[in-house]
């Protein structure tokens, strides 16, 4: 890709593409500001290089209309807590009031733009939304991975009528990605997990014969279980992909796929839910599967203190109830123990993470969630592909 690195900034209006996409809370404060912070480094390089930076983001979802609920002017006291620095902040992101600030910025100024999708143009990635908003820059930087899958106005559209480069978030995320896909370094492991394994089977797919070994977790395990002839219980799992779960589990690739052989049971998926451990070979018809178990956590931890390079998605319990969150809580731990090369590929495992603290002892936490899932199943992201890659 082209990268930040390579463009001249100087005295240039560089319209950076950021993910302020933050979760918060109904009184509009910030309850993780990881991607904010993700995105400094690329915004103090332009200022320290006198540019004139235009940050341009979207937040939640307004339907492509104003909403006060998701205006960018709730960050801008954070955002100059981050910069050290006065933030402008923007009535819209086009149009003759924007032009007007922006002509009057001094080097070193930054100017935040409101909320992108507040205008169905975005989405829609329209060509003259496009256009509009590359007439406020000299320059293009996207540093936005986590909407890099996206085709829309300023993660692609923008591209097409201004010198486009990637920031260093884009890049180190397309470093580490492409390293735990390509690592020459073995064992290679992969740790998937989440509710459905519809949402994970391009990334299974294009896995195998990548890793060494796969271990299945989460809600996607009961599929598995389930093809593998187990009494899954009351468990929920998709019966119209019984048969290709059942092919990755016998297709005789040198990929490894493990699967649970024991798992903490549960009458009831709540705060109040009781807990029993039983074998994959005696799940009470009445039960539904909510973690792994203990035997199971130890061959996992096993394979991950033997691996050189480990990618992680998605939970493998119900980690939002305390006494389902074990069996996630001590895999976090684990590859944060690891001396592999560990990448967690966004999403809710980037929070479990999070929660836990042991995001400096990962070498890599994503910043994407479908952003990754989709590079990590060999797709093309219109925003990576529009810095050159």
């Amino acid at each position: 890709m082209r990268s930040i690195r390579n463009a001249e900034l100087e005295g240039k209006r560089v319209l950076m593409r950021v993910d302020f996409n933050v979760p918060m809370d109904k009184e509009g404060n910030i309850l993780d500001d990881t991607k904010m912070r993700a995105a400094l480094p690329s915004m103090e390089y332009a200022l320290s290089h006198n540019a004139k930076l235009i940050l341009m983001s979207h937040l939640g979802r307004p339907k492509g209309k104003p909403d006060r609920k998701y205006s960018l002017k709730s960050l801008v006291g954070h955002l100059e807590s981050l910069l050290q620095a006065p933030v402008i902040m923007a009535d819209d992101c086009i149009g003759p009031s924007v032009t007007e600030q922006i002509n009057a910025m001094e080097t070193g100024e930054v100017l935040l733009l409101e909320n992108l999708r507040f205008h169905p143009e975005e989405e829609k990635n329209d060509p003259q939304f496009s256009e509009e908003l590359a007439k406020l820059g000299d320059i293009y930087i996207n540093d936005a991975f986590g909407t890099a899958h996206r085709a829309h106005a300023s993660t692609a559209g923008v591209a097409d009528y201004l010198p486009a480069y990637a920031g260093f978030l884009m890049e180190q995320e397309v470093k580490m990605l492409n390293q735990v896909l390509n690592s020459p370094e073995s064992p290679r492991m992969a740790i998937m997990g989440g509710a459905k394994v519809k949402d994970k089977l391009s990334l299974i797919g294009n896995l195998m014969n990548r890793m060494d070994v796969i271990l299945i977790g989460g809600g996607m395990a009961n599929t598995f279980l389930k093809a593998a002839g187990k009494n899954i219980g009351a468990s929920m799992f998709e019966p119209d992909l019984l048969e290709e779960a059942a092919r990755l589990l016998n297709t005789g690739a040198k990929t490894r796929i493990l699967i649970p052989v024991d798992v903490v049971v549960t009458d009831e998926i709540s705060a109040n839910g009781k807990t029993e451990v039983v074998s994959v070979d005696a799940i009470p018809a009445d039960k539904v599967i909510a973690d792994i178990g203990p035997r199971t956590l130890d061959i996992y931890k096993q394979e991950i203190n033997q691996a050189k390079t480990i990618i992680w998605n998605g939970p493998v319990g119900v980690y939002e109830y305390e006494q389902f969150a074990n069996g996630t809580k001590e895999i976090t731990t684990a590859m944060a123990n690891s001396s592999a090369v560990t990448v967690i590929g966004g999403g809710d495992s980037a929070v479990v993470a999070h929660d836990l603290g042991l995001e400096a002892k990962i070498t890599h936490v994503s910043t994407g969630g479908g952003a990754t899932l989709e590079f990590l199943e060999g797709k093309k992201l219109p925003g990576v592909v529009a810095c050159g890659a």
